[in-house]
């Protein structure tokens, strides 16, 4: 099953199009997508505007894939899950969003074990047709390392690496 899902700031018709054109062909039953409040209605998949944080935990967990936007929420979640997650960004210069912060999201995500980067609708479609062979990449902390938490409180203590004090 897929779980697609635009956020919930707004909606990502580009992508929740995408999905549905390639589902119509695929015929895959099981297929869910959160579009967003007016978001595009698709024909071939299930879908809500909007879940409540128990639904969305409910589609997570009952998903094999998840395709979303480059939202870091969505993108954590699946990371913690071991969940293969399809990232796709919005662009600005197609009004989907105020700038192009997702962009720079998924360059920075690229490569990263259980994360597949799709940059247009058929580099999204090329991902959906491997949906079920991707792999999640394990499963990631929800927790900092403790030499990331000694660092910090070392810092926030007025001392940082090599034991010299922190001046302002």
């Amino acid at each position: 099953m897929i779980f697609a899902t635009v956020g919930t700031q707004l909606p990502f018709d580009r992508m929740i199009r995408a999905i549905d054109k390639w589902n119509k062909k695929q015929r895959l039953s099981g297929c869910f997508a959160q579009v967003g409040v007016k978001g595009f209605r698709p024909s071939s998949l299930d879908f809500s505007e909007t879940l409540t944080p128990s639904q969305f935990a409910n589609q997570i967990a009952k998903c094999k894939v998840i395709v979303s936007h480059a939202g870091m929420g969505t993108i954590l979640t699946a990371l913690q899950l071991g969940k293969p997650i399809i990232i796709m960004p919005r662009l600005a210069s197609l009004n989907e969003h105020r700038n192009d912060h997702q962009l720079a999201t998924v360059e920075n995500l690229r490569g990263i074990n259980g994360i597949y980067v799709a940059e247009s609708e058929e580099e999204l479609m090329q991902a959906l047709h491997q949906a079920q062979s991707l792999d999640g990449g394990g499963r990631f902390s929800p927790h900092a390392q403790e030499a990331l938490l000694n660092a910090v409180s070392d810092f926030v203590g007025g001392t940082i690496a090599g034991g010299s004090r922190y001046v302002h």
